[in-house]
């Protein structure tokens, strides 16, 4: 493939430098000047979020994506997308429509605060990675950009539905509904296994 992309969530990702992030180094670093709202209204916001997001951001179904660590930006990039209808889910379009814009900001800012760790599956190094998707999502899963997710962790069946969906046209965005409908079974089966493999722990800076 041409493209050094996967994009699960949204988003219009340019093909970028290959990102090389330690395997354990905190997501948190890169994206903590991105902060702007309130974490103690962030919490009461997030208490919605944490039956599918856990209120730490770890997903605690499989269909669900972590968010714990993901960007400002684009968790609401997301929110707003699911609240104006360019998204649809069944149970996040009534999350997103019932969230004020000060809310949404919030949330994200709560879920942003969150430090991520992640490690390599035993026997793999960064060689192993998937090329085709670490120029955005890195070789361990923590995106460098503010507009690509985090896969680190990620279940395959909730990857492998992301870009099916992109393939089919359930989900349309320029830039990946033609890298979608370009993989092939395998290309979608090794970055599904590559990034479902990695282990990731996602604790509260703040200790509490």
């Amino acid at each position: 493939m041409r493209i050094l992309m996967i994009a699960l969530l949204g988003g219009l990702l340019p093909a970028g430098v290959l990102f090389a992030q330690s395997p354990d180094v905190p997501a948190s670093d890169a994206t903590a000047n991105q902060i702007t709202g309130d974490l103690k209204d962030g919490r009461k916001v997030a208490g919605v979020c944490r039956t599918c997001h856990g209120l730490d951001g770890k997903a605690r179904i499989p269909i669900a994506p972590h968010i714990g660590g993901e960007t400002v930006d684009y968790l609401m990039a997301q929110l707003h997308a699911f609240k104006s209808g360019e998204r649809e889910h069944e149970m996040m379009t009534v999350v997103a429509r019932g969230l004020s814009d000060d809310q949404i900001r919030d949330v994200a800012t709560w879920f942003n605060h969150f430090d991520v760790v992640t490690t390599l599956p035993a026997g793999k190094t960064e060689d192993d990675a998937p090329e085709l998707c670490v120029g955005c999502h890195g070789v361990n899963g923590i995106s460098d950009l503010p507009d690509a997710p985090n896969l680190a962790g990620e279940t395959n069946i909730y990857i492998e539905t992301q870009i099916k969906a992109f393939r089919t046209g359930k989900r349309e965005n320029d830039t990946m509904t033609p890298i979608a409908k370009d993989m092939t079974d395998a290309e979608m089966q090794q970055a599904s296994d590559w990034y479902s493999q990695i282990d990731i722990k996602i604790t509260d800076p703040s200790g509490k």
